[in-house]
């Protein structure tokens, strides 16, 4: 996946709008019925969490697919993230996740904020020792902050009806963690 489109760290304004998110819904033939209030709500949520780290369309796109797909198993043949679990701690720190989202609580905002807390506490990492992991087994890609955004849309989306069967946090890190050598 080129990452041509998506801006760092979320500098430009968000030209983006729920009816932007709705015509790719639609496009990838992921909502394929009618929007529901809750399908509006969501589109409006992912236009505002979204919107600031893509570029154009193309973009948004790229951003929405990741919370619409996810394949463990192709993420973990990439060269990045056998950089990632190369790192001090990368592991215990998927491992930990994994251990925190076996309640089956949706992951909001402030249960991610819990979770980084906990993860530094318990391992004493921050930064990309911390982050880069939690991204690559939630979102299945490394990168930066528009992943936390992606990760934080994935339960909402996996309560919703959509085309596709969309897999929770939990499901993503369970699915990830036993592809773990």
């Amino acid at each position: 996946m080129s990452e041509g489109h998506i801006a760092e760290r979320g500098s430009h304004l968000n030209p983006f709008t729920r009816d932007h998110v709705l015509a790719i819904l639609r496009e990838q033939s992921w909502l394929a019925v009618d929007p529901s209030p809750e399908h509006l709500v969501f589109a409006g949520r992912a236009a505002a969490l979204l919107g600031h780290f893509a570029l154009d369309q193309s973009g948004l796109e790229q951003l929405l697919r990741l919370v619409f797909t996810y394949d463990a198993a192709h993420s973990l043949q990439t060269p990045e993230a056998h950089a990632v679990l190369a790192r001090y701690a990368a592991r215990d720190v998927i491992r930990e996740l994994a251990l925190f989202l076996l309640e089956p609580v949706p992951f909001t905002s402030d249960r991610f904020k819990e979770v980084v807390t906990l993860l530094k506490e318990k391992l004493d990492i921050r930064g990309r020792d911390l982050f880069h992991p939690i991204r690559l087994s939630l979102a299945g890609r490394v990168g930066e902050g528009e992943l936390d955004r992606v990760v934080l849309l994935v339960d909402e989306a996996a309560l919703l009806p959509f085309a596709i069967p969309i897999k929770s946090v939990r499901t993503r890190i369970l699915e990830f963690c036993s592809l773990l050598d």
